[in-house]
């Protein structure tokens, strides 16, 4: 439980419940975290998309869209050597990234991790054939992951150092 005043401070995290007419009231959070298995499910689950975070040169942050895979614990996804992601993830060498369920009772895993670069094409290839396949179908994957598996590409692994976890937001 926790209960907020009328400004919207927290001022507890117990089980009291205070007096309606003291002028704060008890919110029960019902959010679950998941476990590991169920954040690892949960990302790779259809085609939800990732939403890329990382820092531009002056500080502010940029956030892109990506697809992307799950290969052990790591988020694996290509992008542009030269776009705005690719400078970013090669000077900060990290980045966040947030998978979410945009249907009630709402879920979303965001992953805090550093990022390992690759341009190396022979390693790229396989790894665009399993995104393309994961976004676009078994039948269209080899030709998107040759379209997308070229020079001027990065392969991207973002090995997680922090994950948030929460299950049935609004229930």
């Amino acid at each position: 439980m926790i209960t907020f005043g009328l400004q919207n401070r927290i001022v507890s995290h117990d089980q009291e419940t205070l007096p309606a007419s003291s002028g704060w009231f008890t919110v029960s959070i019902m959010a679950e975290r998941m476990t590991e298995d169920e954040w690892r499910a949960f990302v790779s689950h259809g085609t939800r998309t990732g939403k890329l975070a990382t820092t531009r040169k002056d500080g502010s942050p940029h956030v892109a869209p990506v697809w992307f895979i799950l290969d052990g614990s790591d988020l694996v996804f290509t992008t542009g050597a030269d776009t705005l992601k690719g400078r970013s993830l090669r000077r900060t060498g990290r980045a966040a990234m947030c998978v979410d369920d945009e249907q009630p009772p709402f879920s979303f895993v965001t992953v805090e991790g550093t990022a390992t670069i690759s341009d190396d094409l022979d390693a790229m290839l396989p790894a665009s054939i399993s995104i393309a396949a994961r976004y676009m179908g078994p039948e269209q994957a080899e030709a998107f992951g040759r379209r997308n598996a070229v020079s001027g590409e990065l392969l991207v692994r973002l090995t997680p150092t922090n994950v948030v976890a929460m299950a049935r937001v609004s229930d």
